[in-house]
């Protein structure tokens, strides 16, 4: 979604210029600390307006267009207090997303004191909330992987089975996100080296190595891909002949899922990578710190959840034993 800038303040504009052109981050990103502040510039409006009932109806339609500096000066922890109690009551955001929030609230804070020099006090210093507990991924296990696979080999009569079966092959052996299979060129492979250029998180670029089963359905699709008359560098392309979308590729992955049996089961293109990591760690016999080069994570913290992950495949190993319910007779 494009960023309505003519709707915004300039402060919050210019904010928007610092994330995307001085640090780097991918449009998708900036979009996310966008809506977070404007939901909360929103919600300041309307309570300083002593509105009665705030809605999240009735937040989408208020403009922040004067909202002005001076607005945001008199910002307390209280206020901000009050909107983490909105979001959690009304919104009904859970602890990831309210912790996203304060991340981004803090950021633009931070901007605001520290690098635009607007403000003189920043109300979010002693912001605390609890941190999000963090679940297990969930993710699917070897044998419903190849299940994945089988259901498109099985699909050879459909124009584009060559293109999603490679797509679904190089999430579950690379772990690439998303954004990244989308944003793939052709310029980006370099089969010879059996790699390809993926460009992560924060516009960040990494070598992503291609395993056998990857190569095989690279040379398959590309014959198919080659014959095609488009401008568009893209690898994966629509039925328009155009960039694939990423909502095309979670169709992709629903109805393969669906096709296999799997749906239903709050499985995503992003659950596709989390088995790609588990299955690397649990069968490639790699340490965590290859496991975070290979995933791009920039901290090992991330990483280390697929550690969690193989010890409680261990554990429903140990449960599973033949022998596991014999007990001594007495």
């Amino acid at each position: 979604m494009a960023i309505p800038r003519s709707e915004n303040p300039d402060f919050l504009n210019d904010f928007l210029t610092h994330l995307s052109v001085v640090k780097g981050l991918a449009n998708s990103t900036v979009n996310v600390y966008y809506q977070d502040i404007r939901q909360f510039l929103r919600f300041l409006k309307l309570d300083r307006a002593g509105t009665p009932e705030i809605t999240p109806e009735l937040l989408s339609a208020v403009s922040i267009r004067d909202v002005t500096i001076e607005d945001v000066r008199r910002v307390s922890l209280g206020d901000i207090h009050h909107f983490y109690g909105f979001v959690a009551s009304e919104c009904h955001n859970k602890d990831k997303i309210r912790s996203r929030k304060a991340s981004s609230l803090r950021g633009f804070f931070h901007y605001l004191t520290t690098q635009a020099h607007l403000l003189e006090h920043n109300p979010t210093e002693n912001l605390e909330l609890s941190s999000p507990k963090r679940a297990l991924p969930k993710y699917l296990n070897l044998n419903e992987s190849l299940e994945m696979l089988e259901v498109l080999t099985e699909r050879s009569d459909k124009k584009t089975h060559l293109r999603d079966y490679c797509i679904l092959t190089l999430f579950l052996n690379c772990g690439i996100r998303l954004g990244e299979l989308v944003g793939l060129n052709l310029s980006s492979l370099d089969l010879s080296e059996k790699r390809m250029r993926v460009l992560g998180k924060g516009s960040k670029e990494r070598i992503v190595f291609l395993n056998p089963a990857c190569m095989s359905a690279l040379h398959e699709y590309l014959f198919e891909r080659m014959n095609i008359e488009t401008d568009d560098n893209a690898l994966f392309l629509s039925n328009m002949n155009k960039r694939i979308s990423r909502r095309r590729v979670q169709q992709i992955v629903e109805n393969t899922l669906k096709a296999a049996g799997l749906d239903g089961r709050g499985l995503s293109t992003h659950k596709l990578r989390h088995t790609a990591a588990t299955l690397m760690y649990q069968y490639g016999h790699v340490d965590v710190l290859t496991l975070k080069a290979i995933l791009g994570h920039e901290n090992i913290s991330t990483t280390e959840i697929y550690t969690h992950l193989s010890d409680t495949s261990v554990q429903e190993a140990m449960d599973h034993s033949p022998l596991a319910g014999v007990r001594r007779k007495k």
